[in-house]
């Protein structure tokens, strides 16, 4: 029974491990020259007047010509005061548009404000997100210098302290490291539309194959669909100074919410890594799931149960630590065996969400 556990759960183990090498082999950019293209920020928001200020300020004090980029919020049929909220930055921000989205949700928001878009470069990020002085500098610089098509930020996510955002945390510190490990393999399989960066021709030769009858994906559909051409090369931007920083959720409800919404486009992913990534996953959470409700009934399922769990966790800690490492907030990781033991029942429910299509839309 051991060695039936050890066969199921190492594929998992094996692939993790890989992709951990893979995240430790990246190097810390460093400009060398001081690019100067013109970019087009894209931030598509609904009801967003409190967090806007608080982006737009950032982008007012970037080190970059502010002749040389533009903003544009496309204003995603809100009910607040989110359009004229960010016309308010209008002085700060000079090259800063407000528009329309002509249709509903984030994709079409996001088609909208690269349509409309001036830049070659385009950036995407979200509303409530924070970035540095140095974000568009070296974004700017990282994409001159290694003339990649598709550059994946890293997103950094803010604690508040409680299990839930912690859980939630560490959980997104994961998936981090699965992002940029999976990029440094070169078989690239997520990325985070609140930090990414593509040239504008990219996305309109890919626009097609974006999925619009999902909500969610706007940024996994394009990295797929750019990886399958082979047309331009995927990079992640390793750098502090590339790190656009968002909160986690506060509760429980919200982190299932968010987390139900990502995963309700896997069912359409067609990317092979992303594919053995979830079939792996979820034979090793269903097993180790089975395996707690049988202790129950049986205590000599310990040792079967241990021997997953240490398959398991082994690979996970040495990902998120790195990943935890490089952001500087390893006091997440206090969380890090409580989480273990009750993720697979979390992602089981959140699968059962997700596929039973009860998330709310964006």
């Amino acid at each position: 029974m051991i060695w039936l556990a050890v066969i199921l759960v190492l594929p998992y183990s094996i692939l993790l491990f890989r992709i951990y090498r893979g995240s430790r082999k990246i190097k810390q950019f460093r400009p060398a020259d001081q690019s100067r293209q013109f970019i087009s920020v894209i931030i598509a928001c609904r009801n967003e007047e409190d967090n806007l200020p608080l982006i737009l300020s950032d982008l007012a004090s970037q080190n970059y010509p502010e002749d040389l980029f533009e903003v544009i919020v496309v204003d995603d049929c809100s009910s607040d005061n989110t359009a004229e909220t960010a016309l308010l930055f209008k002085a700060q921000v000079p090259n800063l548009r407000v528009i329309e989205n002509s249709g509903t949700g984030k994709k079409a928001a996001i088609r909208e404000g690269v349509n409309a878009a001036k830049g070659s470069l385009i950036l995407t990020t979200d509303a409530d997100c924070r970035i540095g002085p140095l974000w568009l500098s070296t974004i700017s610089s990282f994409s001159s210098e290694t003339g990649a098509g598709l550059m994946i930020g890293p997103v950094k996510m803010k604690s508040t302290g409680s299990f839930a955002s912690d859980f939630a945390m560490i959980e997104f510190l994961a998936l981090q490291g699965i992002t940029k490990g999976t990029a440094e393999i070169g078989d690239p399989s997520m990325c985070n539309g609140a930090n990414l960066a593509f040239r504008k021709m990219l996305y309109l030769e890919n626009e097609g194959e974006l999925h619009p009858e999902i909500p969610s994906g706007d940024d996994i559909f394009l990295l797929h669909a750019a990886k399958r051409k082979k047309t331009a090369a995927i990079r992640w931007i390793e750098s502090p100074d590339a790190v656009a920083e968002t909160r986690t959720p506060d509760t429980l409800i919200k982190v299932f919410n968010q987390r139900k919404r990502w995963l309700s486009k896997a069912s359409v992913y067609k990317d092979k890594i992303s594919i053995q990534l979830g079939i792996v996953t979820f034979v090793t959470i269903l097993l180790q799931a089975m395996l707690t409700v049988s202790l129950a009934f049986d205590p000599a399922f310990i040792y079967i149960y241990l021997v997953v769990l240490f398959l398991k966790s082994v690979p996970d800690f040495l990902l998120i630590y790195n990943t935890a490492e490089s952001y500087n907030i390893r006091r997440a990781l206090r969380w890090f065996i409580p989480s273990q033991l009750i993720y697979p029942f979390y992602v089981l429910i959140v699968a059962a969400g997700a596929f039973a299509g009860s998330y709310k839309k964006d």
